[in-house]
């Protein structure tokens, strides 16, 4: 697998041009980067596996920064109706593929890292726990230590207890949850199986 130029610059660190992230917010990315690479590692991924994993951790929210009018034109009708705190991922992935990336399980990973999706695979998986778990985020301090702690070997049951968490959050709030949270968090109800990180 040979990684496209912007996505082995960003494993590195390098930033796309088009990137509009606050000093904390590159911050937040380099710490989920480095639970990603920890985490490759525990695994005995091959460095150009891990190189792909730690770099979305570096692109998750590249556009972090950016107003949400723009993204939300970036991102098209398809996902236009989102909260604005979540167009970052999708606004992200459009802005990669336009650079040429065709990774499309990458865009996935990097377009759904907040809400989840059926679809992602095990390094999409990994960033989204890695997102949540990240330790410079000040929320269940102990419960989020275990988790970080049962990560990458215990996997899908540690995605599974986030997704329940934030869908939880999500009612007890009132929000709406999106048709992919339900079907992300259906992966876990109906007690499917995922494969090691190496295996997809």
């Amino acid at each position: 697998m040979t990684l496209h130029p912007v996505v082995a610059a960003a494993a590195r660190g390098d930033l796309p041009s088009w990137a509009r992230a606050s000093d904390k917010r590159v911050a937040h990315m380099g710490r989920v980067a480095e639970l990603l690479d920890r985490w490759a590692r525990a695994e005995g991924l091959d460095p150009r596996t891990r190189e792909r994993q730690v770099a979305l951790g570096f692109l998750h929210d590249a556009v972090k920064g950016m107003d949400a009018d723009t993204l939300r034109d970036l991102v098209g009708p398809e996902l236009a109706d989102l909260p604005d705190p979540v167009l970052h991922g999708p606004g992200a992935a459009v802005l990669l593929r336009r650079d040429g990336v065709d990774d499309e399980a990458l865009l996935l990973a990097v377009a759904y890292h907040t809400l989840g999706h059926p679809d992602l695979d095990a390094a999409g998986r990994s960033l989204y726990a890695a997102d949540f778990l990240e330790p410079g985020r000040d929320l269940r301090n102990g419960w989020r230590s275990r988790l970080r702690q049962r990560m990458p070997h215990d996997r899908t049951a540690v995605v599974g207890e986030i997704v329940q968490a934030r869908v939880l959050h999500l009612i007890e709030h009132r929000r709406p949850v999106r048709s992919e949270t339900v079907r992300f968090w259906n992966v876990f109800a109906e007690g499917r199986s995922w494969a090691r990180a190496s295996e997809v």
